[in-house]
């Protein structure tokens, strides 16, 4: 194994488990923007989200960064190329996505969500999306 290999391997594994985490937390606040704020329920749904975002994605994000960067360092020249620019647009979208499930993370655990389960549940798309052109990019590098 060389160090290239290591550090990709390190920076999959990391978006994996922020992919993941972007993925489901949404759909939790989905879940609890229809529980009453206090009752068992909604306590249970605070605890789950403040582990997975704080124990599991931020995490996983900032590693994710750091791998990518030290693969930027060691292949310098796709900062040169199109795609690169694209996916790290798209990458600064899912970390300001991270940072705005964040405040919703807050507003539950403060009881003062103001927002629909829908709205969760079109906010829960926005990764999906972003994650389907993110792997177009990687794979087939089209400009």
């Amino acid at each position: 194994m060389d160090g290239y290999g290591v550090v990709k391997s390190l920076h999959v594994i990391s978006v994996i488990a922020w992919m993941a985490g972007l993925l489901y937390l949404p759909r939790l606040f989905v879940y609890h923007a229809d529980e009453p704020p206090g009752s068992a329920t909604s306590e249970t749904f605070k605890v789950m989200e403040r582990r997975l975002y704080k124990a599991i994605m931020s995490p996983a994000m900032g590693a994710t960064w750091i791998f990518g960067i030290l693969m930027l360092w060691l292949v310098p020249g796709w900062l040169e190329d199109g795609w690169m620019h694209a996916k790290l647009f798209l990458v600064l979208v899912m970390t300001a996505m991270h940072h705005a499930m964040g405040r919703w993370c807050r507003a539950f655990a403060a009881d003062e969500n103001n927002k629909s389960a829908r709205y969760y549940r079109i906010a829960n798309e926005i990764p999906t999306l972003v994650m389907v052109v993110v792997v177009f990019l990687v794979i087939t590098k089209p400009f």
